[in-house]
């Protein structure tokens, strides 16, 4: 069985080696096994359960969610259903930041042809950006 130093695991996985090591001090990755020479040593079970982790993360996930996920798949006999409730509640987290950049884009894009790009004292951007009562955005 093949094992790997923090730094190759860093390489092979893309997670930075200080990430790693938070990752095993709250618990999401097991404190690996040492060398006489007290130097960290992780085997395949780890660097796929970091990939799964940088993925997710990379998807978002917040830990709360990355932490269940990793709590349910413990029981891979169980209905994934608690697995599906927190990938819909992401989707509807991505759907939601997708409507209000959408709204934000076309925004934007009124705010450049509404104006006839002249002076600043005419500039219908500065007049919108300072129309505080008529905010669409949250910020």
């Amino acid at each position: 069985m093949r094992d790997y130093a923090i730094g190759e695991l860093s390489s092979l996985s893309g997670v930075k080696v200080p990430t790693i090591r938070y990752y095993e001090e709250i618990g999401l990755l097991a404190a690996p096994a040492r060398t006489e020479g007290n130097q960290r040593r992780y085997d395949g079970e780890a660097l796929n359960r970091l990939r799964f982790i940088a993925h997710a993360r990379a998807m978002g996930f917040p830990m709360d969610s990355l932490k269940a996920m990793l709590r349910i798949a413990r029981h891979p006999e169980d209905p994934c259903d608690d697995i599906d409730d927190l990938v819909r509640g992401r989707l509807a987290e991505v759907e939601e930041r997708i409507a209000r950049l959408t709204n934000l884009r076309a925004e934007l894009k009124g705010m450049l042809t509404s104006h006839a790009h002249g002076k600043v004292a005419e500039c219908r951007v500065m007049e919108v950006l300072s129309d505080h009562d008529n905010c669409k955005h949250e910020h």
